[in-house]
């Protein structure tokens, strides 16, 4: 499935700025079952972009405007290819799991992190819940993916992307960045490395899809012996499939933030965000390749 994605983002101030520098971690990187196929920033007014990789193998770009403004633009457009491959199976056991604590590229996703963290608020949820790990990981962790996704509502601005979980712990209300956060705390309290991703999901219509159809998404990853990194949904109780778009992957929000950065000027800018996820039409794929050959040819 091909998918043509634009990302919007506005920022609007109370009076002219006089400059800013943001990082932007919008740029997938091609992964087994992902293959991007364009990518373009455009910001208005114009910027200068600088592209790198930061420690968990995510693109990103620092954006600077060295001039005053009273808003700006940035559009991400994005055309990108997936084909997950079939469902997971992991034939592991938790001796296994436990192995991967040795593995240096895992300590970061096993220790708490800002967003993902235990609290007392998490160990009266896992508990009230019966949250505890059964004789076979795979299962138990989508146990867990569903557990969350019955236990808590999904209810757009009841938190913001970096609250606390204990907001929807207390709440029983929250969005994807919450259920993730949730899930990655508790799964890493089991030994399981454990991932934020952030990305696309494009909704198909399919009962109980649960994302905001104007924003982006996120999922967790865990690694397992035997099938590798495996994508869990809790908002959706699903594995990550066709529909998910990957962008990056970090311990938690912080580290995967589609913008963050400064602006040298006064008062709070209003932040105004639109995302598209379009599923592309085969005919309309062999039209658009089509022209592209003839404009080669020309």
């Amino acid at each position: 499935m091909r998918y043509e994605i634009e990302h919007r983002t506005r920022y609007v101030y109370p009076e002219q700025v006089r400059g800013c520098v943001l990082t932007l971690c919008l740029e997938p990187v091609p992964t087994d079952g992902q293959r991007v196929l364009e990518f373009e920033i455009e910001t208005r007014p114009a910027a200068s972009l600088s592209p790198e990789q930061d420690g968990f193998g995510n693109r990103r770009h620092v954006l600077n405007v060295h001039r005053r403004h009273p808003e700006l633009m940035i559009i991400s457009r994005l055309e990108v290819e997936r084909n997950p491959g079939p469902l997971p199976a992991a034939a592991c056991g938790w001796e296994e799991i436990r192995s991967l604590r040795e593995a240096p590229e895992h300590w970061h996703l096993l220790r708490p992190s800002r967003l993902a963290r235990p609290s007392r608020a998490l160990e009266d949820f896992a508990g009230c819940h019966n949250l505890h790990p059964g004789d076979d990981p795979m299962a138990s962790l989508v146990g867990l993916s569903d557990r969350l996704h019955r236990s808590f509502a999904y209810q757009p601005g009841s938190t913001s992307a970096d609250s606390p979980i204990e907001h929807v712990l207390e709440s029983g209300r929250g969005v994807c960045q919450d259920y993730a956060h949730v899930m990655i705390a508790i799964a890493r309290s089991w030994g399981v490395p454990s991932r934020y991703v952030s990305g696309y999901l494009h909704t198909t219509g399919v009962p109980g899809e649960q994302t905001v159809a104007s924003g982006s998404h996120a999922w967790v990853e865990c690694r397992l012996p035997g099938a590798g990194w495996v994508g869990f949904d809790p908002t959706n109780a699903t594995f990550s499939d066709e529909r998910h778009i990957r962008v990056a992957a970090g311990r938690d929000y912080a580290d995967v933030s589609p913008i963050s950065g400064v602006f040298q000027g006064t008062g709070d800018a209003k932040i105004e965000v639109d995302v598209i996820v379009k599923a592309v039409d085969p005919r309309e794929l062999e039209e658009k390749v089509s022209g592209r050959n003839r404009r080669q040819r020309g």
